[in-house]
């Protein structure tokens, strides 16, 4: 058994990112994969949660010590609101020499004072960024990761299908650049959900995209509208979670985050249309015109 497969592998957080983690550890037989959420004492949420875990042949542990009293690598994939927290929390139980590995979504400064709170109980902080949704690529989703034990974390775990780069041996930079990235892209899919969703309703939305195409003739505007608009809807939430890190970031650097504020908003108001209009009903292939119709069905008379 070569040394990745060795591995006790823990995830803190068992949403989406968690259970894909680990069922692709589970299938390339890494020794142990447990798992730890906050939501697994819930007697609402938890049974179906620990139930997952049990069919994915993941142990869903009783606490996060209990995590840290068994991991050699532990992977955080909790919310940015709660990064630290878990961290934090951390401190007391971490074994010296495991592997922390942060891959959420948190400002710089965040990620910086993570690396301060692990490193200083002697665990060996890296943190990650991942830079696209995770679904379609799995354990292969492409990451940044950075902190003084980044090259060897990579090579531990390449050998498991983790497709980790360098982005420097100070934490920070990878989380730096996923940031600036969201401003652009959550950022976009705010604009655009406005956009076309006002142009729907004025009825102008063809010579709105066809004003689009001749300005920028390599992008295609329907399926951008339709992939932009979908993962609003379906994340939206999420991603409003992330965008206030974002803000934090300009903060940290001495930027007033007007934008990235603003798409929380617009991305939290997308989350919480998800089941009030049924956007999560929608087809997976669904176009744009079907979003926007949807909220436009929800107006407020003027």
């Amino acid at each position: 058994m070569d040394a990745s497969r060795a591995l006790r592998i823990g995830l803190v957080g068992y949403g989406e990112v968690g259970k894909i983690l680990g069922s692709a550890l589970v299938e390339r037989g890494v020794a142990w994969v447990g798992a730890w959420d906050i939501l697994m004492p819930d007697a609402a949420q938890g049974p179906a949660m620990r139930d997952h875990a049990r069919d994915a042949s993941i142990e869903a542990v009783a606490s996060l010590a209990a995590l840290l009293a068994r991991a050699d690598v532990v992977l955080s994939a909790v919310t940015a609101s709660q990064a630290v927290v878990v961290a934090r929390e951390a401190v007391p139980a971490i074994r010296r020499g495991t592997w922390f590995v942060d891959l959420n979504s948190a400002s710089p400064g965040a990620k910086r004072e993570m690396s301060r709170l692990i490193d200083g109980a002697g665990g060996r902080f890296v943190e990650s960024a991942v830079m696209t949704s995770v679904p379609p690529y799995g354990i292969k989703v492409p990451m940044l990761i950075g902190g003084r034990g980044a090259a060897e974390l990579r090579d531990l775990l390449a050998p498991l299908g983790f497709a980790m780069e360098i982005a420097a041996n100070e934490v920070g930079v990878a989380s730096a650049i996923k940031m600036c990235r969201s401003v652009m892209i959550k950022g976009m899919e705010a604009i655009v959900t406005e956009s076309f969703t006002a142009a729907r309703a004025y009825g102008v939305e063809d010579r709105v995209i066809a004003s689009l195409h001749e300005t920028f003739p390599t992008l295609d505007w329907e399926q951008l509208g339709s992939y932009f608009m979908s993962r609003s809807a379906l994340h939206g939430k999420r991603r409003a979670e992330e965008m206030r890190e974002v803000a934090v970031t300009l903060r940290e650097a001495g930027i007033e985050p007007w934008l990235p504020t603003a798409t929380a908003e617009r991305q939290d108001w997308m989350g919480r249309q998800k089941v009030a209009l049924g956007l999560d009903s929608l087809a997976k292939d669904a176009n744009w015109r079907a979003y926007a119709d949807q909220l436009l069905a929800a107006r407020k008379p003027v």
